[in-house]
């Protein structure tokens, strides 16, 4: 799951919303291709709240989302850097097997 700061910073989430979201994007096809269409309403249906799923979705685009058995390897990582304050560039699972993103 590749997402990207576009200016705003991201409010953390509570421990069981981000369960929720793991869980779903680990497992749900359709869910997944929500999260990645329109993350403020994955957000929202997970159970954070609306306001703060909205500035979630601001300031974050995604492009890619890892495989499902990636995130699901990467869960306690992912978990403890959704849950803490993200005033900085919010946590990357890039698929394509750099840190930036980019192809080699």
């Amino acid at each position: 799951m590749a997402i990207k700061k576009t200016g705003a910073t991201s409010p953390a989430l509570d421990p069981k919303v981000a369960d929720k979201l793991l869980d779903k994007l680990g497992t749900d096809n359709e869910f997944r291709r929500l999260f990645k269409k329109d993350p403020a309403a994955a957000l929202v249906k997970v159970g954070h709240p609306k306001d703060a799923a909205a500035l979630t979705g601001k300031c974050c685009r995604v492009q890619s989302i890892a495989p499902k058995a990636q995130i699901l390897k990467s869960r306690d990582e992912l978990k403890t850097m959704l849950t803490a304050s993200l005033g900085m560039m919010p946590p990357m699972l890039n698929s394509v097997g750099t840190p930036s993103g980019t192809r080699k």
